[in-house]
């Protein structure tokens, strides 16, 4: 089971880094790895994408 699920953890990376990390566009990026992370380019854009600046919004 656990070898099953290490190459999904590792497709879906750049979503659970924007996760982490709070981005803004975390949802958009969940959506380009899913539809579009499987050609290798669209991954890798989206792995740069999650490590980009996060802008916090602060509740004021």
């Amino acid at each position: 089971m656990e070898f099953a699920l290490m190459p999904l953890l590792f497709y879906f990376l750049p979503w659970l880094i924007a996760l982490v990390r709070g981005h803004q566009d975390t949802v958009a990026i969940f959506f380009l790895t899913l539809l579009l992370g499987w050609t290798g380019l669209f991954w890798i854009i989206a792995l740069v994408w999650s490590l980009t600046h996060v802008r916090r919004r602060y509740p004021y």
